[in-house]
């Protein structure tokens, strides 16, 4: 299998495809806004993803739960403002498409006409079936998200790995499986064993994505505040930090507040 990397002008869905049959892994990031988006993209990071984790990392809520739509529509526009190369995916919050296709279709339209979107996705398998569906014979592109599901902690209990008994990873394939003959065209495995990962890659032609799902998924995705170090009481094991921002700005604050109270900022030459 060739890995050679091809230059894409424009990420799209099938390039997303193309870059799984050619072997070439996906990177993925999470943007709120537009500068952020802007420096993502120039990076030529392939997909960023307008995350409903904004509710932890931009209003400091504990889950994704309270994020509304308006919001996610509001951070999606900052971003797309921003992007000229990757593809932006946006996340329909909880309580938008669960329970009723038509709400779901109606959401996905929102998102696609207000922020210019290029793509939603969704969290679960055969229990949103019918809203996948709907969203997807209005012509609008969705990527799915299976095993840890934020949106269903309270379901849950825990951030703990899912899906490390037979049962529920016999669930989790077919559910794969299920999205992909929707017409999904990626699916996000969110903290599963590493092994379950090749497992749904190798049972699927669409790519895989993983977080925290190990090195046999096609591409993987990081929040971008905890790649770059900004949160730093988050650390779980699949988390590399390639930045400490979180001291590095600290300390420049710190002196900035220094040169102010010591009447060194501004200088001479620092006004007019």
């Amino acid at each position: 299998m060739s890995t050679a990397k091809k230059e894409y002008k424009r990420v799209t869905v099938k390039s997303l495809v193309d870059m799984k049959k050619h072997g070439e892994k996906i990177s993925m990031l999470t943007a709120y806004d537009y500068s952020m988006a802007k420096i993502v993209d120039a990076a030529k990071v392939d997909v960023i993803l307008v995350g409903d984790s904004a509710s932890n990392v931009m209003a400091g809520y504990e889950t994704t739960l309270p994020i509304t739509l308006d919001q996610m529509i509001y951070h999606a526009s900052s971003v797309l403002r921003a992007v000229k190369r990757a593809l932006v995916v946006v996340d329909i919050p909880f309580g938008s498409y669960q329970s009723d296709p038509k709400e779901a279709l109606r959401s996905a339209i929102r998102i696609m006409k207000e922020s210019r979107a290029h793509a939603v996705k969704v969290e679960g398998g055969e229990e949103i079936k019918e809203s996948v569906k709907r969203i997807l014979n209005a012509g609008v592109p969705v990527m799915g998200h299976l095993g840890l599901t934020p949106q269903a902690i309270y379901k849950f209990g825990t951030y703990t790995v899912r899906a490390k008994e037979e049962e529920e990873a016999e669930k989790l394939i077919a559910d794969a499986k299920l999205l992909e003959r929707l017409g999904c065209f990626a699916i996000v495995l969110e903290k599963i064993p590493a092994e379950l990962t090749k497992r749904v890659s190798e049972s699927i032609s669409i790519p895989t994505i993983g977080i925290g799902a190990g090195k046999h998924a096609d591409g993987q995705v990081l929040v971008i505040h905890d790649l770059l170090g900004m949160t730093h009481e988050f650390n779980p094991r699949f988390l590399r930090r390639y930045m400490n921002l979180y001291e590095e700005m600290g300390n420049a604050i710190s002196q900035y507040v220094d040169d102010v109270k010591s009447k060194d900022f501004p200088n001479d030459e620092e006004q007019y």
